[in-house]
C-alpha cells in the first residue's frame, strides 16, 4: 500500500505501486479536476503540485509519490479564491476549461517562487498546451495574480461554485414546429 498526503489529507492507495498518480487521483480519490490529456507529459492537463513543484501526474507513479505532499486543483482552493483562479477569470484566460486546472497549478507553483515573474519566466514555467489559445491573456492573468499576492491589487470574487438551475436560466416556452 502506498501512503501519501493529498490536499492535506493522508491517503493510502491499495493499487499497484506503478499506477500513474493521475489515475489514483481521478479513479481512487475522485479528484477529477486533474485531467487526462495526452498521457505522455506533453500537454500539462494533469499538472499537480508535489512538494511545492509543478509536476505532470501522468509521469509519476504512486510509488514515486509515496510520502510526499500532493496538491490538486481541488486542494488549491475549494471556493475559487486563489489569486490565480481569480485572475484567470478576471482576465478572460479561460475558454473551454479543459486545460485550465493544469495551467492554474503551474501558475500557482511559479508564483510561490516569485510573485513578480517576467514574461520569460512565465513562458518557461507554463508550457501547458491550450487548444483555445489563451496564451496572451494568460501572461496578464499570472502578472495580476502576482500583484494580488503582493497586496497591490484586489479582484472581485468569482461566483461561488454551483449555481442553482433556477438561477442560471429562465424557462423558455417550447418551440413549435411550423404548420404546413
Amino acid at each position: 500500500m502506498t501512503k501519501l498526503t493529498v490536499n492535506d489529507r493522508p491517503v493510502e492507495y491499495k493499487m499497484d505501486p506503478e499506477t500513474p498518480l493521475l489515475w489514483a487521483l481521478r479513479d481512487a480519490s475522485n479528484l477529477t479536476g486533474t485531467k487526462y490529456g495526452c498521457g505522455v507529459g506533453d500537454c500539462g492537463a494533469c499538472m499537480v503540485i508535489i512538494d511545492g513543484e509543478a509536476i505532470r501526474s501522468c509521469l509519476v507513479t504512486i510509488a514515486e509519490a509515496e510520502g510526499r505532499f500532493v496538491t490538486t486543483i481541488e486542494g488549491l482552493s475549494r471556493d475559487r479564491s486563489h489569486p490565480v483562479q481569480q485572475a484567470m477569470v478576471a482576465d478572460g484566460a479561460i475558454q473551454c476549461g479543459f486545460c485550465t486546472p493544469g495551467i492554474v497549478m503551474n501558475a500557482a507553483a511559479l508564483l510561490r517562487k516569485t510573485t513578480n515573474p517576467s514574461d520569460e519566466e512565465i513562458d518557461a514555467a507554463i508550457t501547458n498546451l491550450c487548444r483555445c489559445g489563451v496564451y496572451p491573456r494568460l501572461r496578464e492573468a499570472v502578472r495580476r495574480a502576482g500583484r494580488v499576492m503582493r497586496g497591490e491589487e484586489r479582484i472581485a470574487a468569482a461566483p461561488p461554485p454551483g449555481i442553482a438551475p433556477e438561477d442560471a436560466a429562465e424557462a423558455v416556452p417550447a418551440i413549435r414546429e411550423p404548420v404546413e
